[in-house]
């Protein structure tokens, strides 16, 4: 049995309203969930609260992105200690669609992650690469500068879970094989083992997003290097419990 605790986050995106994530809510709370993974769910700012105070306290919320500084004149922002104050304890940060549909940088990025982790959030770090990057060969050293950028600023990795999120398989309905999203885990794996330390490779949970599926979920479960599953469209639907319980 691997020594890292299963992580399922769901990523609601920017979906839903007080009644179907109501309704959503209470399908989580109500459904039989493995006690051996650890979910947390990414509701939209707006409804973080929302999601904080309807979800059965052992479910987890995450903020889908927040800002690198405390307060400020930052209009349409929100700060790691917003997020704290409505009981929130996670924040997703560099997702695909910020960095290429809202043009955040690495820097940026690794910003934001040394602020939310000086702040006490936990965060859930995202790495990818695109179509043509996959198909020209770079995979490793696309995802491997981003992790670099994520890893220069962690001091307390307890607090970080890295998502491997393959950019041509995301909301595209293609997932990595099994084999492909293992074959990058391992290789990052092995990158924190030489770039940071033995303890951390061997703690630190990588999970994979890109159209996680009931149907998927469980064989990619199954690989040695995949420790749970950062998902999209499906954690907005009844099958979101069945992946959340796809290692057990």
């Amino acid at each position: 049995m691997s020594p890292r605790k299963f992580f399922v986050g769901g990523n609601w995106k920017m979906n839903g309203d007080k009644n179907s994530l109501g309704e959503l809510i209470n399908v989580l709370n109500n459904a039989k969930l493995s006690p051996d993974t650890e979910v947390v769910c990414g509701a939209p700012s707006i409804y973080l609260d929302y999601a904080r105070s309807k979800l059965d306290s052992k479910i987890g919320v995450a903020a889908q992105n927040c800002y690198k500084v405390a307060k400020g004149a930052f209009t349409g922002e929100i700060s790691p200690a917003m997020i704290k104050d409505c009981g929130v304890e996670w924040v997703i940060l560099g997702h695909s669609e910020r960095r290429h549909v809202f043009g955040e940088s690495d820097e940026l990025i690794g910003q934001k992650v040394a602020h939310a982790l000086e702040s006490g959030l936990g965060v859930i770090a995202c790495i990818g690469e695109k179509l043509d990057e996959r198909e020209a060969g770079i995979t490793e050293k696309v995802v491997f500068a981003q992790t670099k950028v994520i890893a220069d600023n962690v001091k307390d990795w307890s607090k970080v879970v890295i998502a491997y999120e393959p950019v041509w398989a995301i909301g595209t309905g293609k997932t990595a094989s099994p084999q492909q999203a293992q074959e990058v885990h391992e290789k990052l794996r092995q990158w924190l083992a030489t770039n940071v330390s033995e303890a951390v490779a061997n703690s630190a949970r990588i999970i994979y997003g890109g159209s996680v599926t009931g149907a998927t979920c469980k064989e990619l479960a199954s690989q040695k290097d995949v420790d749970g599953f950062l998902v999209g469209g499906a954690s907005l639907k009844p099958e979101f419990v069945d992946i959340i319980n796809a290692h057990a």
